[in-house]
């Protein structure tokens, strides 16, 4: 593939579900070019290589080596995430790493350091608080439409822990379980809508399925330095589905009433089954891009409801529905952008400005942060003070 002139040339490193994901809006975008690909599965590289004309690489040093990119997108295994991101930090590339964006503060921190010291953007994402509906939230936070933020709720119920997973996915020290995999996204959506300072964290989380070892779920408590609290409960063992309570749409924006969503009961399967069965699911689970191949509402990641002094916020299908003292308004959100074109143009924005995104580095380590904290805290069963937050700097 030939990228058009003034285009940044991109390379995916890894060409799974995570990454998989991304090509859509890749393709589409119009300040990136897809350009090429590496995974170390020959199928995985190879499919992508010959679907979408770009180059093939077995690693990442040989993409770096050999490849014509300006930034890498690291869609790969969490416990990759610290050295691959700092290895291309080292070349000179900008990273795109998705979440979390590490296991350990420590690792996080290092990838910080290795982007400040090349120069270079560090931008982790996808996460949910990319949804537009989300980001419209912050935009009448900021406009003062509801006054200060008091309490934030996000609560979601999925059947994450009965889907095909890696093995990784299934190990809390390799950042697996719902509190790595998806408390990340709602510690994200929380802190952008409570401005970034969190303070403390109690929590208990749980792992109840005997033929399933995993942190299935949690309920977490966090209090801001404002004295702002939020709630982030995630049940993600396939019984209640929280999409009876976001007006039977889906996580990408899908209409789904209970007769066609799929079956919450995974029967057992080999690890080799299991991972061929995700990788098919990666090819359809996620819907790509807008236009005409855009779901019909906006995405649900749960629900999310924010209270302020003088007013309250949360999704409807098409946009927001606002809560004041004159009544209920239905405020519209624009559905031209889906959630990962959002992540790319922050990322192509970051690069060409040479100014930090929103979700830089900083920002996923305070997010990471709250992930350990709040495992911390169920072990310890007592509050955890945080240390790595930063405040939303735009």
């Amino acid at each position: 593939m030939n990228a058009a002139p003034g285009r940044l040339r991109v390379g995916l490193v890894g060409g799974g579900a995570a990454g998989l994901a991304f090509v859509p809006a890749l393709q589409a975008h119009p300040q990136l070019a897809f350009a090429a690909v590496a995974d170390p599965v020959p199928e995985a590289r190879a499919g992508l290589a010959q679907a979408h004309g770009v180059a093939a690489y077995e690693s990442l040093q040989l993409l770096l080596e050999q490849g014509d990119v300006d930034a890498v997108i690291v869609a790969t295994p969490t416990p990759l995430h610290a050295q691959q991101a700092q290895q291309a930090a080292a070349a000179g590339k900008h990273v795109l790493v998705e979440k979390p964006m590490a296991t350990t503060l420590a690792d996080a921190r290092a990838m910080v350091q290795a982007a400040q010291a090349a120069g270079v953007c560090l931008q982790v994402g996808h996460s949910h608080s990319y949804d537009a509906p989300i980001a419209r939230m912050r935009e009448l936070i900021t406009q003062g439409a509801i006054g200060a933020v008091r309490m934030v709720h996000t609560w979601n119920y999925t059947d994450w822990v009965q889907r095909p997973r890696r093995a990784d996915e299934l190990d809390s020290a390799a950042g697996g379980g719902v509190t790595f995999r998806q408390g990340s996204h709602q510690f994200d959506i929380i802190r952008l809508l409570c401005g970034g300072l969190a303070h403390s964290v109690r929590a208990q989380t749980f792992d109840w399925n005997p033929q399933r070892r995993v942190v299935g779920a949690h309920t977490v408590f966090i209090d801001f330095d404002d004295g702002a609290v939020a709630t982030a409960v995630y049940n993600g063992y396939g019984g209640f589905s929280s999409i009876d309570l976001c007006f039977d749409v889906g996580e990408w924006g899908q209409h789904l009433p209970p007769e066609r969503r799929a079956t919450r009961a995974a029967p057992p399967m080999t690890p080799e089954a299991e991972l061929q069965a995700k990788r098919a699911r990666a090819a359809t689970a996620i819907p790509g891009g807008s236009g005409d191949g855009a779901p019909p509402h906006q995405p649900f990641f749960g629900l999310t409801l924010v209270s302020g002094e003088r007013g309250d916020l949360r999704q409807s299908p098409d946009g927001l529905l606002l809560y004041t003292a004159d009544g209920v308004q239905a405020v519209p959100v624009a559905k031209d952008r889906g959630p990962r074109e959002r992540v790319l143009d922050e990322f192509a924005a970051a690069i060409n400005s040479g100014t930090a995104p929103l979700h830089d580095g900083r920002w996923g380590l305070a997010n990471l942060e709250l992930c350990l904290a709040a495992l911390q805290s169920s072990q310890q069963r007592a509050e955890v003070l945080l240390h790595e937050q930063v405040a939303l700097h735009r």
